[in-house]
């Protein structure tokens, strides 16, 4: 399954994937989804939002009693240049635990399915986990057809483009109310478990998370005879803001980073009329979060002050911390401490995943492999093979204590 899946997207020049949302790379790895899940006699499923579902024991959510399913996977599409990791390595072992559970003989008592959520990275769009926000209503439908890509190609656009119907996007409270469980397996993005010498560990929580969009308004002028005091430069104000955003994460002990960026004019020998950047902000708690952001919007909004700059800020998207039941956590602990040789890892994540926008609705839980140099997001991010066998025989054994008889 690896080796067909790890061409699929993939850039030659970078090694990195650019699975793109509504993409033809996205419609190559939908049709191995699928492929799949026919290969294993499982019935597939498209839903309204154009999540993939894979079903063992049921036609489909509407042959599922409410509370009865159990429900894993992940998602597909990277960010620009990703790894071969976060998202496939999660619907990969979802399919090997599958056929783990047959090879032990075991008998599901409760329907199981496999899941690929759509647009999970934000990638194209902007807002990460659209498919898992539309599904639980956390994204409206008038919201999402307001999303737009670099070239001002819309949600609705794309997905009309792609063979799917936008007309039918929205939230899907019949096909959660099925869900008694949701397990995602993902690769960790930090190195906590690399640390602890663990290849496998099991969620806490999710940090709260979100993105802000800085716009610095200046005035256009030419670079060769403009005087640096006549100018009004938004790339002075952008460029502090960076720095500052760096200082209030670090004595915060949060994290913030400015990892997009737009230039209009866009000349070299153009003073920038408009530079807008993109935060991304995380920290362990609320208040830390709301001390980050307000600081950094300060010190932009002084320096811009300073060069003469008209600055607005706007929130595009935000998630609370996320607590995974802890039931559900505890249950996974005792299924995986019965053959472990100690306590397996209970470790928190400053990343977002679906299992997060989920876990409001139903309960969920996620599975952590190790990552032995930390990096993700990035062509350099890597699993070793006995650590991705060990999530796939810890997934098949929490799906087995969850659904099995």
């Amino acid at each position: 399954m690896w080796q067909e899946l790890r061409p699929l997207g993939r850039n030659s020049a970078t090694g990195g994937y650019r699975r793109y949302a509504w993409t033809g790379a996205d419609a190559d790895c939908r049709a191995w989804f699928r492929a799949q899940a026919e290969a294993r006699g499982l019935a597939y499923e498209l839903d309204r939002n154009g999540n993939q579902w894979a079903w063992l024991g049921a036609t489909g959510h509407q042959d599922v009693a409410p509370g009865e399913a159990v429900v894993t996977g992940s998602h597909l599409d990277s960010v620009p240049d990703g790894g071969a990791f976060d998202g496939p390595l999660g619907v990969v072992s979802s399919f090997a635990a599958l056929d783990e559970l047959r090879r032990r003989g075991a008998d599901p008592a409760k329907p199981l399915a496999i899941v690929n959520f759509g647009d999970e990275e934000g990638a194209r769009f902007g807002l990460a986990c659209v498919g898992s926000r539309l599904t639980a209503g956390a994204l409206t439908p008038e919201a999402a057809r307001e999303l737009r890509d670099a070239d001002g190609v819309s949600l609705p656009q794309a997905m009309e483009r792609a063979g799917y119907d936008p007309d039918t996007i929205g939230p899907d409270p019949e096909r959660l109310a099925t869900i008694g469980a949701f397990v995602e397996l993902h690769v960790e993005q930090g190195r906590a478990l690399d640390l602890s010498g663990d290849p496998v560990g099991v969620a806490s929580a999710i940090w709260p998370h979100g993105r802000w969009r800085f716009d610095f308004h200046g005035e256009a002028n030419h670079a060769g005879t403009t005087r640096l005091e006549d100018r009004r430069d938004p790339m002075l104000s952008y460029a502090a803001t960076v720095l500052a955003a760096r200082e209030q994460a670090r004595l915060a002990g949060a994290l913030a980073t400015f990892g997009k960026i737009s230039v209009e004019p866009n000349g070299v020998n153009a003073i920038p009329s408009l530079v807008r950047g993109w935060l991304d902000s995380r920290a362990a708690d609320q208040e830390t979060l709301d001390t980050v952001v307000h600081g950094i919007e300060q010190a932009a909004a002084e320096r811009a002050a300073r060069d003469g700059v008209d600055l607005s800020v706007v929130r595009e998207s935000f998630t609370p911390v996320v607590e995974f039941e802890h039931a559900l956590r505890d249950e996974l602990s005792t299924i995986l401490g019965k053959t472990a040789e100690r306590p397996v890892p209970v470790l928190g994540t400053g990343a977002g995943h679906d299992a997060g926008i989920l876990s409001g609705t139903v309960p969920t839980a996620m599975l952590f492999v190790r990552n032995p140099t930390g990096v993700s997001h990035s062509p350099a991010e890597a699993a070793e093979e006995d650590d991705c066998t060990a999530g796939v025989l810890a997934l098949a054994d929490v799906l087995e204590g969850l659904a099995c008889r």
